[in-house]
């Protein structure tokens, strides 16, 4: 039997989540993901799908985020009519996020139509609303270490990650062959989230790399999030925090809650406006099986914080003056509610943009991080005069150390290892890491590059 792996996304990009397995018997897609940031990856989106969609026999999925599910309603449109395969947690969140894709699509599509800001006559979005709860038909939800039998010789379990609910590892079994897919790999001191699973030896390793050139401050998360929100409360300010509605508001909400029961922050208010982070947060607190936190934690944090829901109280919330906090989404500032506080709050000096976790080029948290104080928003140019500060404790991956450690538990090395799912240079970091620690045969591969499996 013969069997390949080839890398459809996440090469040369921390983006685009896509891997094609194919045997004999057929074709098995692992990760199905948009390409964000920089518009000449985003342009990868339109391109044709490298395989026939209807070629495919079945989708296994890492976990929501959106770099690796957000192309399903196009694929499905297109053809594809397997099934979905994913953990519990992450059908309940793709059953927000991805309808929410949709509908920001949608509404991007129709400003350009209106505006004639699209080099197109009459630009379309990538897929619809619609689209988007179609291909959420074809989900199956599994539990974690389930044996799902793909092929007659390729069958996949998937096992804990951390990073945020139901995400996962996945490790398939190729007529005796080890292929495992680290996923995003979650840090093992996630305030909120277990920590991932170990390694188990594996013939072939696919790891992802989006801190591969860096490690973690060693700085305390709740000390880092007082200091900012004191300095700004002192003022009078606002503070809008930009977060990912999956995973990061959460965080947020759990070192709120604990800084102001200890009295470590002023009693300001605290507004979470994101109708996609208040769902998230509930089927959250469905899963705690995944959580270290315990139903006393989920009610100190649901106690902390004001729930903005309505359009209308989010025009209210933006008329207001500090001392207060917002936190919406998204993290990197690509769309959401929180570029209307950004076009407001923005260009006072005494109040804060609040930036939490990794910011991919060619977004506008990218380049705020990177010392831009002009950001376009709704066709405008806003003057950023407050302060900006990007949060180096709330990310949510594993940072290199903890990639190696992770890494170092494998009872025998891989034959090869890939590093995918990282900007160059943090994958090449990874890789030399890698190599030089443990000596182990490391590649990153390049876009569309195929590798063929050992096999029996």
């Amino acid at each position: 039997m013969s069997a390949t792996l080839q890398v459809l996304g996440a090469a040369d990009t921390v983006t685009g989540s896509r891997y094609l397995i194919s045997t004999d018997s057929g074709r098995v897609l692992v990760d199905c993901g948009l390409f964000q940031g920089y518009k000449a990856l985003r342009e990868r989106n339109r391109l044709p799908f490298p395989v026939d969609p209807a070629s495919l026999d079945a989708v296994l999925i890492t976990h929501a985020h959106l770099d690796h599910i957000g192309y399903l309603p196009a694929l499905v449109r297109d053809g594809f009519t397997g099934p979905v395969y994913a953990t519990r947690g992450t059908v309940a969140l793709a059953r927000i996020l991805l309808p929410d894709s949709g509908r920001l699509l949608e509404e991007e599509a129709d400003t350009h139509r209106r505006r004639g800001s699209s080099r197109h006559a009459d630009p379309r979005p990538l897929y619809t609303e619609l689209d988007a709860f179609t291909a959420l038909r074809s989900f199956r939800g599994r539990s974690f270490g389930d044996d799902i039998e793909l092929l007659p010789d390729v069958s996949a379990r998937f096992i804990p990650a951390g990073h945020i609910v139901g995400a996962a590892q996945i490790r398939f079994d190729i007529a005796g062959t080890v292929l495992h897919f680290t996923g995003d790999l979650g840090r093992n001191d996630d305030p909120i989230m277990r920590p991932p699973i170990p390694l188990e030896s594996a013939d072939v390793l696919v790891t992802e790399s989006t801190y591969g050139d860096r490690t973690h401050p060693k700085v305390d998360a709740e000390a880092e999030l007082a200091a900012v929100i004191n300095r700004v409360a002192a003022r009078g300010g606002v503070l809008v925090i930009a977060a990912f509605a999956v995973g990061r508001a959460e965080n947020l909400a759990y070192h709120l809650s604990h800084l102001k029961h200890a009295g470590a922050i002023p009693d300001i208010p605290v507004f979470l406006n994101s109708p996609m982070a208040i769902e998230a947060g509930e089927i959250y607190s469905e899963h705690l099986d995944e959580l270290r936190l315990s139903p006393d934690d989920v009610a100190q944090m649901d106690s902390t914080i004001h729930l903005i829901r309505t359009v209308d109280e989010s025009i209210w919330l933006n008329e207001q003056d500090g001392p207060m906090l917002i936190i919406a989404a998204s993290g990197m500032l690509t769309g959401g509610r929180v570029l209307h506080h950004l076009a407001r709050f923005g260009p006072d000096p005494k109040n804060a943009i609040v930036l939490t976790g990794y910011q991919a080029g060619g977004t506008r948290g990218g380049a705020l991080a990177h010392g831009e104080r002009s950001i376009r928003v709704f066709g405008r140019d806003i003057p950023i005069g407050a302060e900006v500060v990007q949060l180096e404790s709330m990310s949510a991956h594993a940072d290199a150390d903890l990639l190696l450690e992770w890494m170092r538990g494998a009872v025998a090395p891989p034959s090869l290892t890939l590093v995918t799912h990282g900007d160059a240079d943090s994958a090449d970091a990874l890789r030399v890491r890698i190599q030089n620690e443990l000596g182990w045969n490391v590649r990153v591969p390049q876009p569309l590059e195929v590798f063929r499996l050992p096999t029996a």
